[in-house]
């Protein structure tokens, strides 16, 4: 059972977050998609998704998912099995901290997948953001500020990726995998 990671990627952070992702599980367990490249409805191909979206400006959503928004709502992704990954800068945007995250998850949500890979709320400032859940416990998926942050994305990938694994597994037995070291 293969991960169909999607994103969409402006600066290249996201890529690069996602190519970090694929490189620590495997090509043999990853297959990587740009949105700007790839029909949002080869989604429909996988049981589990990965999906990578950043917050834009003043709690806009990314261009490359802003183009295929509205084809979201036509997928039939009842029971997939999705985690989020969200890039945003707390500082400069800190009042809409991944909120295209979050409006992605309420979207996805409202499809009938189940979610994982939950992430706490802690070692972040900002002001507001609608990619939280839990009483702002948890973000919805893994937070990454690129911008102020940086030297904490790959410490946040290893603690994240073995947990949505595991969470995968949980829901999925069939799926196998081996969890990437935990560094």
């Amino acid at each position: 059972m293969k991960i169909g990671l999607f994103y969409g990627s402006s600066t290249c952070y996201t890529e690069m977050v996602a190519e970090k992702i694929q490189a620590l599980l495997g090509d043999e367990l990853v297959s990587l998609h740009n949105l700007k490249d790839t029909p949002i409805d080869e989604m429909t191909h996988y049981p589990v998704l990965m999906l990578g979206i950043s917050t834009w400006d003043f709690g806009e959503i990314q261009e490359d998912w802003l183009a295929s928004w509205d084809a979201l709502d036509s997928l039939d992704l009842q029971g997939k099995i999705v985690a989020l990954f969200g890039l945003g800068d707390q500082t400069g945007y800190g009042e809409w901290f991944l909120d295209a995250m979050g409006l992605l998850h309420d979207k996805l949500l409202v499809k009938g997948c189940q979610l994982v890979g939950y992430w706490p709320n802690e070692g972040y400032q900002f002001d507001a953001s609608k990619a939280l859940v839990d009483g702002g416990r948890y973000f919805v998926g893994l937070a990454l500020d690129e911008t102020s942050q940086y030297e904490l994305t790959d410490q946040r990938l290893a603690n994240w990726l073995p947990q949505v694994l595991d969470e995968i597994t949980t829901l999925a037995p069939e799926f196998s995998h081996t969890a990437p070291a935990n560094g």
